[in-house]
């Protein structure tokens, strides 16, 4: 088994772990959220800055927490793409530096590859084929994994990603920063059938709908209007923000089982930071436990940003031969079916 020390840097987060295949050895994560939620967003010079001034402590305390020696350590590994550029350089360095000085190899990983294998640390028995929904702030996908680097994506937003999604709807209501914990906590004391809001359809040139493509800028339009309406002294918070949640969890739970019916997948991983939606678990469950479908969502701690994932993800790549250049550089997007660029040939 491939003992992994990762580091992920892809965004507003510093987080360095070290993995024993599937198994966690230590998991440590800062958090900037009360850096940037004066901004409403995370600004990405703020962020590179951060991590700096992190990334030396939670390598050391990473390999403090799993009582780990460096020579136990079998490869390095962080995240390459996609993300910030700036933050992303930050991590990737480090990683790099800590490969030459320790003469271990080094493996760029893809974030999203990163979320898929979430669900490995708490599920180690789970094995592809599946059907992963990647739900974030900057992401929404319906992907089908068929193997270790081996991807097809067949549903994706056409504009705002559910998390993206989720801070604006927040940043109407003036609820702050970030909008999907705050947005799930307000709707669990609303009524959801308050509001008739629209799900989002993407039509085809030829008529009809695709199937699993999501929108949600009509939504957040559809939201913005009903706020302008409404008395600003007695705003219905919470009212809203279930109607909003409910309709999100609706739209995204029909799109992925209808892929998995379609697609004769029996089983279904959910990864992302609106992974810990409860409205959305609640959703999928039902809908998953009616179709004999089977849903695995990571515990709550490896939702959000978390180079345990990164570890896990490079683990397999490792026991497979995958290793990355030193010359390999970062890169804001690459899609998830283009992981094998990430390593030599």
């Amino acid at each position: 088994m491939a003992t992994i020390l990762a580091v992920e840097t892809s965004c507003d987060e510093t987080a360095v772990a070290i993995v024993k295949n599937r198994y966690i050895c230590s998991n440590v994560v800062a958090s900037q959220i009360s850096l940037h939620g004066a901004y409403g967003g995370v600004v990405p010079e703020i962020a590179s800055r951060e991590h700096l001034v992190t990334i030396n402590p939670l390598i050391t305390q990473a390999l403090t927490e799993a009582d780990i020696s460096w020579s136990e350590i079998d490869a390095i590994a962080a995240t390459a793409a996609p993300g910030l550029v700036g933050a992303l350089l930050i991590g990737v360095t480090a990683a790099k530096t800590l490969a030459i000085v320790k003469a271990k190899p080094f493996l760029g990983v893809h974030h999203l590859e990163g979320h898929i294998y979430a669900s490995y640390l708490s599920e180690p028995q789970l094995k592809p084929p599946f059907l992963c929904l990647l739900v974030s702030g900057g992401h929404t996908s319906l992907i089908l994994v068929k193997d270790c680097g081996q991807y097809e994506s067949v549903g994706t937003t056409r504009d705002d990603a559910a998390g993206e999604a989720f801070d604006k709807v927040a940043r109407l209501l003036k609820l702050g920063y970030p909008g999907g914990p705050i947005i799930d906590r307000l709707a669990k004391t609303g009524n959801a059938a308050a509001f008739s809001l629209p799900e989002g359809k993407i039509s085809l040139p030829g008529g009809g709908y695709h199937p699993y493509d999501c929108s949600f800028s009509g939504l957040k339009t559809a939201v913005m209007r009903l706020v302008d309406k409404l008395d600003p002294d007695a705003l219905p918070v919470e009212d809203l923000a279930a109607s909003f949640q409910r309709t999100v969890a609706r739209t995204l739970t029909h799109k992925t089982i209808n892929c998995a019916l379609d697609y004769r997948i029996e089983n279904i991983v959910i990864g992302g930071g609106v992974a810990a939606n409860s409205g959305l678990r609640a959703h999928l469950q039902e809908a998953a436990a009616k179709e004999g479908l089977r849903v695995y969502f990571p515990p709550l701690k490896l939702c959000t940003d978390n180079a345990a994932m990164i570890a896990c993800a490079a683990a397999d790549h490792f026991a497979r031969g995958h290793r990355s250049s030193l010359a390999l550089g970062v890169q804001s997007r690459l899609a998830i079916t283009e992981v094998m660029k990430l390593y030599r040939n």
